[in-house]
């Protein structure tokens, strides 16, 4: 009887799936090729849950693009909602490419923001001082306070080996309740949540400026934030590529033991990582702060530490590919407005994260369909 339930199985099923655990490096095309498959069934698997909930996925999908491509306009406000992306998304590439799981890019955002906006607000410039002044400040500032709170969970795992995530994911909530207080309490405009606009020398140069001279640039948002984010891309990208330095990061992320038996001192790096990678999301707060808003608030970000996070996993941790990625995450963000119930596009975004770390399983093991042979 056992041998007949045997045989029944192999006619029924007659191969198999294996896994081979692979002692090769894979083609530098298929982590690109993996990642947009990843991209694509979640975007199939959106759908389904769209279509589960009475909507229409593909109407839903051609509204997005509609309404973050659909014109120059709306693609500039895109642009807006990407600038931020791309240095958040930076500030994770760096840490996660030694392999140090910075969580706290949501929290060096925020205090990126204050430190930018207190430059004003103390104020340390008087209002009359040039924009050029202004924008360096700022963002020096913004850079500080971000790498201050990148600065203490690099000292904290180098030191003590403190977990990172716990400890980057806590000074998220340091970070608000800091900003909350001078929100609210020092800095408040009349007892709103929100501070004095700022003069409009500390504001960084946007399209529109040039609307009275070039007709085209009406109305454009896009500001100089932007470019500052493409430059931070280029030289992270040489630095991980050409540079001793990042040469060293990625020793010690793929092989911290033959790091370690080259001398290479992994602590020190650990904090100058996690400097590097707070300064680059504290930039990003500034470039909100000065860029859009124009104020101190809390209602800054709509998640834009967290979304870094998967940006920085879908570009594979190349800093050129976080430009592009962003700008898709920056339409899921703009279109998010638009879109009944406003969770879809969060929905989108979490979807393709579980896709991606999924599919990273296909990065390390081959799937094999083996016959069953008659023998078994």
């Amino acid at each position: 009887m056992k041998s007949d339930t045997v045989v029944s199985r192999k006619s029924i099923f007659p191969f198999r799936v294996k896994f081979e655990q692979r002692i090769s490096d894979v083609p530098k095309w298929y982590p690109i090729a993996l990642s947009f498959a990843a991209v694509v069934v979640a975007l199939l698997i959106g759908a389904i849950v769209l279509a589960v909930g009475g909507g229409n996925p593909w109407a839903t999908y051609a509204h997005i693009a509609r309404a973050s491509f659909g014109s120059v306009g709306v693609f500039s406000d895109t642009l807006v909602k990407a600038t931020p992306l791309i240095l958040v998304g930076l500030a994770c590439t760096v840490a996660f490419r030694m392999k140090l799981w910075n969580i706290g890019a949501e929290g060096q955002f925020f205090v990126g923001a204050f430190g930018a906006s207190a430059v004003v607000l103390i104020p340390l410039l008087p209002e009359t001082a040039p924009n050029w002044l202004f924008i360096i400040a700022m963002m020096l500032a913004g850079m500080f306070c971000g790498a201050i709170f990148g600065l203490i969970p690099g000292l904290l795992k180098a030191i003590f080996n403190v977990n990172e995530v716990i400890s980057t994911l806590m000074l998220n909530y340091i970070a608000v309740a800091w900003n909350n207080f001078f929100i609210f309490a020092i800095w408040t405009e009349g007892g709103f949540q929100m501070s004095k606009v700022f003069p409009k020398n500390a504001w960084l140069p946007r399209l529109t400026d040039l609307g009275s001279e070039y007709p085209f640039f009406r109305g454009l948002t896009t500001h100089f934030g932007l470019i500052i984010a493409i430059i931070a891309a280029v030289i992270l990208w040489y630095i991980l590529n050409r540079s001793k330095w990042g040469y060293e990061i990625r020793l010690i992320g793929d092989n911290p033991k033959a790091a370690n038996y080259a001398g290479i001192p992994i602590k020190k790096h650990i904090v100058l990582v996690m400097v590097v990678s707070g300064a680059l999301a504290g930039l990003a707060g500034m470039s909100e702060i000065s860029g859009v808003v124009h104020r101190l608030q809390g209602a800054i970000s709509p998640g834009y530490g967290f979304t870094g996070i998967i940006v920085a996993w879908l570009a594979k941790l190349n800093p050129i590919a976080v430009i592009f990625v962003s700008i898709l995450f920056g339409a899921l963000i703009l279109a998010g407005r638009e879109i009944q119930p406003s969770g879809v596009p969060k929905m989108i975004q979490g979807v393709i994260l579980v896709c991606l770390i999924a599919s990273d399983f296909l990065i390390r093991y081959r799937v094999k369909i083996i016959r069953n042979s008659e023998e078994e």
